[in-house]
């Protein structure tokens, strides 16, 4: 029997776990090799998401995986197609469908993410290698005069779109709306939080009118918080309290759990904000963690690429997978972040 949608959300979400997006484009895993020295290939990539996928931290607080097109394919070392060591920790294999935010015709600086051409025959596939949910990411710019309603109508009209094709494919939505930390000094917290509330309203509209069921999805949000750049930066308790008051003013309560990106953030910062909304307590939506570099910097840095330093990352990230799964019970505390993993 098939699996229903609104039971796979659920699970994404359930038991204080989260996701780890582990969905980094070639072209982005070269540059946190890079960093360390090492070559990426085919064989090191693999290597490296396997010793993610083989920790401790994986069965305890990890509900799913966001893959790429290539790791999707992937054996391990003994021949073990990494999608059976996601499933064997107890994790449900996802993967990211967009093909990348690009410039939009008639709006300077502003963009579109592409890929719904052939969508619908690449989540037929994807489903029958394992995929049970997908991602796809918005890139919601903040500057003058952006997001235009042009930008922003065409980003969520793409996700709603997006959305549907998945669901008709028997996979769960994850609808990535991201208002990106990189603007000016204009780029304040109260700033974001319009942006913010215009663009989780518009893309609720469009996910209406393109008759997504909403129990069968999940939200995977930025959180309001001051731009890099801006002189005005605000607290992290003001910035899980205005996270939360914008989420109540624009996510329906169908909607089963919201999992936080990191979005620049530091480690701690991510894992701080996220514990911080949770402790707020009356919410109707679970609220949990897909984060990429914010689970994965400290082990990449340990593991090193060498195959002598394999538990040492993995340690590394089962501890930041840990604090994670505190925060989305509402329980972690900065003192712990001094314990080993």
């Amino acid at each position: 029997m098939t699996e229903r949608l609104a039971d796979i959300a659920a699970k994404l979400v359930a038991g204080h776990k989260g996701l780890l997006a582990a969905d980094e484009s070639s072209a982005t895993i070269k540059k946190r090799f890079d960093v360390i020295g090492l070559e990426s290939t085919a064989d090191s990539r693999r290597d490296y998401r396997e010793m993610l996928f083989r920790a401790e931290g994986m069965r305890d607080y990890i509900s799913g995986v966001i893959l790429y097109d290539e790791t999707i394919r992937q054996t391990a070392r003994d021949g073990t197609p990494l999608v059976e060591i996601i499933k064997a920790a107890g994790a449900i294999p996802g993967i990211k469908v967009d093909a990348g935010a690009k410039a939009l015709a008639g709006f300077p600086g502003e963009k579109v993410t592409e890929g719904l051409d052939g969508l619908r025959e690449r989540l037929a596939e994807y489903y029958e290698l394992g995929a049970r949910f997908s991602k796809w990411r918005a890139v919601i710019e903040i500057g003058p005069k952006m997001p235009s309603y042009g930008a922003l109508l065409a980003n969520c009209h793409a996700l709603a779109r997006y959305a549907a094709l998945c669901q008709e494919a028997g996979i769960v939505p994850i609808v990535e709306p991201e208002v990106i930390m990189d603007g000016g000094a204009s780029h304040d917290a109260e700033t974001c939080y319009k942006v913010t509330e215009w663009t989780l309203k518009s893309l609720y509209e469009q996910l209406y009118y393109a008759d997504v069921d909403l129990e069968g999805t999940i939200l995977k949000p930025s959180m309001v918080i001051a731009g890099q750049k801006s002189p005005t930066q605000i607290s992290a308790q003001e910035t899980a309290i205005e996270t939360v008051k914008v989420l109540k003013a624009c996510v329906p309560t169908a909607v089963p759990g919201i999992a936080f990106l990191s979005g620049g953030q530091s480690d701690e910062q991510a894992t701080e904000h996220l514990s911080r909304m949770n402790a707020l307590g009356g919410l109707p939506w679970k609220l949990t963690f897909s984060y990429g570099r914010a689970l994965q910097a400290a082990a990449l840095q340990a593991w090193d690429g060498k195959d002598a330093n394999v538990a040492t990352g993995q340690r590394a990230f089962t501890h930041r997978a840990r604090m994670n799964a505190l925060a989305a019970a509402g329980t972690w505390a900065a003192a712990l972040e001094k314990q080993a993993a």
